[in-house]
């Protein structure tokens, strides 16, 4: 497979799978987040619920537990580097929202439709319940300064 990977990528879903075929949305039914690959080997996700509450606080460090404890559960983040191996990516995590991640592989199984980009783990325990993610991107095709908003590679409604 060629690194037909490389850009940047616009979340549009994010639901697991349970083996017995129950599906979970566990940011929301409209989660938002960024994906970046890089020709020369790095990566960089963040994606979160769209509908996340804002601290009482201005203050970066000032929530309250609960205001903590909510917007953890509603983000998830890491970086580092990656290789393409036939129909998956390993992520090499570096830095990582979830501290067990540092230092792990994370396999990303990779189905590429033109400017649609879908990832697939291993099954995964969440909740305590085993399960499989499918997330769907969409490629970012430009970006404008002066709008300070992405253009999409496709048309979204």
């Amino acid at each position: 497979m060629t690194n037909q990977i490389v850009g940047t990528w616009r979340l549009l879903s994010c639901e697991t799978r349970t083996s017995d075929g129950r599906v979970f949305q566990p940011l929301g039914a409209n989660p938002v987040g960024e994906l970046v690959y890089t020709d020369n080997g790095f990566m960089s996700v963040a994606i979160m619920k769209s509908d996340r509450l804002r601290f009482q606080a201005g203050d970066i460090a000032g929530a309250t537990p609960e205001e903590k404890i909510a917007a953890a559960d509603s983000f998830i983040s890491y970086c580092g580097s990656y290789k393409l191996e036939d129909h998956k990516v390993v992520h090499h995590v570096n830095v990582s929202f979830f501290p067990n991640w540092v230092g792990t592989n994370q396999v990303r199984f990779v189905e590429l439709a033109g400017d649609r980009l879908t990832l697939s783990t291993p099954p995964m325990v969440v909740y305590g319940i085993e399960q499989v993610g499918y997330l769907i991107w969409e490629r970012v095709a430009t970006f404008s300064p002066q709008s300070e908003a992405p253009v999409y590679a496709t048309a979204t409604t």
